[in-house]
């Protein structure tokens, strides 16, 4: 370790450190990523999934050779379409629209009943290319509007969707990049009050989330994963935050060495020493957790899990091996002007932090059970959340193809816009299509197409597409067709496949919310050596997670964000990302806490850690909470859903949980807090040892009793 440390903090290596650091980040640069996250969210259902089962049938069938783009013609007023008007959409039929057709044919258009909305259906082959897809809509939708007056026009249905998600993603990874930067800056730099030491992590963290980046597709293209651009930008969010967290913690601990060190590299490798263990501890928690969702049923977590367990380590890493050789090029001076001098005051017996943790010692159990009642009445909104956001509820700012989308379910049946797909064996058609049409729910039946062993039936629902009636049907659908035939009979299509990702994901939820648990308890039994603390630390980061979905509904349902549920994965994100990084403010103060304590005791190391610590862990809560609440800038509402809860509970984390509740916790267990260990110096040896250092006049002073001169 020592030798590590001269490594990175000597005169003769440190600039040696950076010029390989350099290197290799520059060879990983040249080498790329080797793919690209430029791709929506899939549903990332596994193959057992009886919807995607259906969906690799359907590759088997004659038109899984063509896609199609659904144009709706609606009238401006909302009156019937004027029957010149419908004649004209209908010759659109024969015209320029059909030469972008496989077979230059186009089925007549369908009106709905009250002739306030026309439907044309336009066959296309598959385009892989985004660019000239996106050519291709923009000519259909010109095509569509040419020479009709007093009619809106949208492009829905697959193809529709397809180029609307890829244009709302377009350039969104630098829109993240450059206001997460832009907030990081300025948070450092009202943090550090320098014109200039905010420059140094800034370029550290920011080399790192690059790196993170090209490390994380390119260990996820070698496990044969698809990182979206969704993960991506989670990943750049996380890689700055953490890192940032780190790099402020050995900063603080470097600034206070410097205080009592001469030798600023010395003051390094001190300030690494005492750092380091935290970091790790921390580092290791998040990456631990992240990596619990590789044993998801969704290949979305999965892909979560993964890029951003490698961004934690990539961030960890750079905090450990590359800072502390950026910060000792510079000499005290990069502090200026607050420049921390050699034999200067200690500021840590000065720190507010330090009041504050005397003022809860005095009345513990009356500050933890104050704490235990807001963070109670924040997370009644518990008691109310919906969870489920259907496909055109996803985005903040609604694409043409959603809009159309709606249009199409108020003109025609609720659920003729997507219709469920049964898929069964040739010999059992006409039994499930008998069948299919006598569940409740259903309005429509149609035997569409068949190969030599499947049929392909299109089943019309009487609810509209992702609502409970809906799922219900599937449900009955499924249940029904099982007892026809051979029962091979499946239930595809848009709302089974809801339905199954909404199952998938609560399987995922029950499997990995536990083994989560279990692993941050694990690393803290290791961390702290003891039993109880771990307990302790645990129950205030789940409390504070109930607290932040509660206070995060509450704001939900307000005109400013006016969310109908919260999607299915953001409950399962946000606890993961909420005690893995709640967590780690705990750390930080506990871990600091256990040093003092050796010579302290517990409740005066608690004291002068919450002093120590108080500061920084502040900074950086705050700094994290704003750099999460920075996915709000992503067209996905489960992006901005997963930024605001983790927001919240990162500031209950660091204002509340970590700064009152645990050291309330920590004074009323008293010594043991480090239970079933005994500590080094329990509190009644340190109030002797004081006791006994002290003169009656100093004493007094303590007491009171006697003004200080």
């Amino acid at each position: 370790m020592d030798g590590l440390l001269r490594l990175l903090t000597s005169a003769r290596t440190s600039w040696i450190v950076l010029v390989v650091a350099f290197a290799a980040v520059s060879a990983l640069f040249v080498l790329g990523s080797g793919t690209s996250s430029e791709t929506a969210p899939a549903n990332g259902l596994p193959g057992s999934a009886e919807s995607a089962q259906v969906d690799a049938l359907l590759d088997a069938f004659p038109d899984a050779e063509t896609t199609s783009a659904l144009v709706v013609f609606a009238s401006d007023e909302g009156e019937a379409l004027p029957a010149a008007t419908v004649a004209a959409i209908q010759q659109k039929a024969f015209g320029e629209l059909a030469d972008l057709t496989p077979d230059g044919f186009l089925p007549p258009a369908q009106v709905s009943e009250d002739g306030t909305v026309a439907l044309l259906v336009v066959p296309l082959a598959p385009e892989s290319d985004v660019e000239l897809q996106t050519e291709r809509a923009n000519e259909i939708r010109d095509l569509a509007s040419a020479d009709l007056d007093g009619v809106r026009t949208y492009l829905t249905g697959p193809e529709g969707f397809e180029v609307d998600i890829a244009a709302v993603f377009d350039g969104a990874d630098f829109t993240l990049l450059l206001t997460t930067v832009i907030v990081v800056a300025v948070l450092l730099l009202i943090t550090y009050r320098s014109p200039w030491l905010w420059l140094v992590p800034l370029v550290v963290i920011g080399t790192a989330d690059a790196s993170a980046g090209i490390a994380a597709r390119r260990v996820a293209a070698l496990v044969g994963v698809q990182l979206d651009a969704s993960v991506t930008g989670i990943l750049s969010v996380l890689v700055f935050g953490a890192g940032t967290n780190y790099a402020l913690l050995l900063i603080a601990r470097y600034r206070d060495e410097l205080r009592l060190v001469a030798d600023r590299r010395e003051a390094m490798r001190r300030a690494v020493r005492g750092a380091g263990p935290a970091i790790i501890a921390s580092g290791s928690t998040v990456a631990l957790a992240l990596a619990t969702l590789l044993l998801g049923e969704l290949s979305g977590n999965r892909a979560l899990g993964l890029a951003c367990a490698v961004g934690v380590l990539v961030a960890m890493a750079f905090a450990l091996l590359v800072l502390p050789a950026a910060l000792v090029l510079f000499g005290r001076w990069l502090f200026w002007p607050y420049v921390p001098r050699f034999g200067s005051p200690d500021a840590i017996s000065r720190s507010p932090w330090g009041r504050l943790g005397r003022a809860v010692s005095r009345r513990p159990v009356v500050v933890a059970l104050t704490g235990a009642v807001v963070l109670g009445a924040l997370a009644s909104g518990m008691l109310f959340v919906q969870t489920g956001l259907s496909q055109n509820d996803r985005f903040v700012q609604k694409p043409d193809a959603v809009r159309g989308q709606e249009v199409l379910a108020e003109a025609f049946s609720a659920g003729a816009t997507s219709p469920a797909t049964v898929v069964a064996p040739v010999a059992d058609a006409e039994a499930v299509a008998t069948a299919a049409a006598a569940t409740e729910g259903v309005d429509g039946v149609r035997l569409a197409e068949q190969t030599d062993d499947w049929a392909r039936i299109d089943v019309t629902l009487s609810s509209a597409a992702e609502t409970p009636e809906a799922f219900a049907t599937i449900e009955r659908l499924r249940t029904d067709l099982d007892g026809i035939g051979s029962g091979d009979a499946l239930v595809g299509g848009l709302d089974a496949r809801a339905l199954d990702v909404a199952g998938a994901q609560q399987r995922d939820q029950a499997l990995l919310i536990p083994l989560i648990l279990a692993l941050v308890f694990l690393v803290l039994v290791i961390l702290l050596r003891s039993l109880l603390a771990p307990v302790l630390l645990l129950v205030a980061v789940v409390a504070s997670f109930f607290s932040a979905v509660g206070a995060a509904w509450w704001l939900f349902q307000t005109p400013l964000f006016g969310f109908p549920a919260i999607d299915t994965n953001v409950l399962l994100f946000s606890f993961l990302f909420l005690v893995a990084l709640g967590v780690d403010y705990s750390i930080f103060l506990v871990t600091r806490a256990q040093e003092e304590s050796r010579t302290l005791g517990t409740t005066r190391g608690m004291i002068r850690a919450l002093a120590a610590t108080g500061a920084v862990i502040t900074s950086a809560g705050i700094l994290l909470a704003a750099v999460f609440a920075v996915l709000g800038v992503l067209p996905l509402i489960t992006l901005t859903q997963i930024g605001v809860i983790v927001c919240i509970g990162v500031l209950i984390d660091t204002l509340l949980v970590r700064t009152v509740i645990v050291p309330a916790m920590a004074f009323i267990a008293g010594d043991r807090f480090w239970w079933p260990r005994r500590p080094t110096v329990t509190d009644a040896e340190a109030a002797a040892a004081e006791t006994e250092s002290e003169t009656p006049r100093t004493r007094a002073q303590r007491r009171g009793r006697v003004p200080v001169s």
